[in-house]
């Protein structure tokens, strides 16, 4: 095999791995044909097997026996790095659980090209962590040991709002005062560049006015979506016969991916049957119960982003809930998904705010806003973020592959 750099969108919801080749699309096929590798692993406790992407959600909800874990990326510089979880009954680090999963990512590349890679630009959020550098550092540190166990011997790290910038100007003609605007699965970043076709070198500091980033995103507006719509079905916010609203901490728990399996263990099992016992609408909190004995958790997270979805696209949507019960459906309302991720909302349209002001640039100077990542379809985000650049053109790239082919021309020219 020859050496090749490469470029590794290590995402929290979809990955890609891309390289230049002549004559070639820059992003690699990883599953099924398809240059998008989702960010899920399943651990098989029917044949002890690990399958990876839509292979590992497609085993999950066939309904093996097993682990599924998804939103890899939200691990770092959370608490739970460090930590252990239980698989098929023995302890698994998180860093191992990367680990498994770039170490596939890599195979994955290596096979569509016949190249090797040892030397990568790995894409990563303007912010791990908000507003502690520390934390943030170590996340960065933690994610590089993690490549270098996976088989990256050389990695270099660029901003995820860069790198999109990297692929737009690689189709524009003409220079370009652009605001970045990728909204992924964990986190929302920003970047304003000078971009042109005459600015194509290796160093591109002086192009890069500003930058912001906070750590919001899709699995977040997930969560309040669930939180504001599904979880009440199964008792959140119902009370106690001596007043109190049942604990949130269940709840929340299923709403957020990386903490699902919290919401397994015996101990919350035996809590949950003294919840039933104690409540005033029991009929829900038998609901909770069937979800949680089934482990149908994750099933729900993704009917929940489906329904998120949905409501880009229209104004209502009714959601089937089959594994509740047969019959059950939840009609969505976009109003109501708005007004439950509203603060959420405020919070990237603050960062873009803040950007602007620092950047010194007068708006009605920004040409282009161009939006990326899978999460910026959501209307009120994008509206919100417009109305800051009402004299900018509007462009939407590929929400899943700018990163990746940015970072590939960004490994292209490192390495070259």
């Amino acid at each position: 095999m020859t050496l090749a750099a490469c470029g590794v969108d290590f995402g929290t919801s979809n990955s890609t791995i891309g390289c230049r080749r002549p004559g070639q699309p820059l992003l690699l096929p990883l599953e099924d044909g398809r240059p998008t590798l989702p960010s899920v692993v399943f651990f098989n406790a029917d044949d002890n097997t690990v399958s990876f992407g839509r292979a590992a959600l497609a085993d999950y909800l066939e309904g093996h026996e097993g682990r599924l874990m998804r939103s890899l990326k939200s691990l770092l510089g959370s608490g739970l790095m460090d930590g252990y979880t239980e698989v098929n009954g023995r302890a698994l680090r998180f860093r191992e659980l990367l680990e498994q999963f770039l170490r596939e990512l890599k195979r994955r590349g290596e096979h569509a090209t016949g190249s090797r890679f040892e030397h990568a630009v790995f894409g990563r959020p303007v912010h791990f962590v908000d507003d502690d550098e520390a934390a943030d550092r170590l996340a960065e540190d933690t994610l590089r040991e993690i490549g270098h166990a996976a088989g990256f011997r050389d990695i270099h790290f660029q901003y995820e709002p860069i790198a999109a910038a990297f692929a737009y100007e690689a189709g524009i003609t003409r220079e370009e005062l652009v605001l970045v605007a990728d909204i992924g699965g964990g986190t929302s970043d920003f970047s304003l560049v000078r971009l042109g076709p005459g600015r194509s070198g290796p160093d591109r500091r002086e192009d890069i006015l500003a930058t912001a980033g906070v750590h919001v995103g899709g699995t977040d507006f997930d969560k309040y979506l669930s939180l504001s719509s599904a979880m009440p079905m199964l008792g959140y916010r119902s009370v106690m016969a001596n007043g109190n609203e049942v604990p949130s901490s269940y709840y929340f728990n299923l709403a957020t991916w990386h903490t699902i399996n919290l919401a397994y263990t015996r101990k919350v099992w035996t809590e949950l049957q003294d919840v039933r016992r104690d409540a005033r609408e029991p009929d829900k909190i038998e609901r909770l119960l069937r979800l949680v004995s089934q482990r149908d958790g994750h099933w729900l997270a993704m009917k929940m982003e489906e329904g998120k979805i949905a409501l880009s696209q229209a104004d209502e949507s009714l959601l089937p809930l089959e594994r509740l019960s047969p019959d059950t459906a939840l009609r969505l309302q976009r109003p109501v998904f708005e007004q439950a991720v509203g603060e959420l909302v405020d919070s990237v349209a603050g960062a873009v705010a803040a950007l602007l002001q620092r950047s010194g640039i007068a708006r009605d100077k920004v040409d282009t806003l161009y939006f990326t990542g899978g999460s910026s379809g959501v209307p009120l985000l994008r509206a919100r973020i417009r109305a800051l650049l009402p004299a900018a053109r509007a462009v939407e790239g590929d929400l899943f592959g700018s990163i990746g082919a940015g970072l590939a021309l960004d490994a292209g020219r490192r390495f070259s």
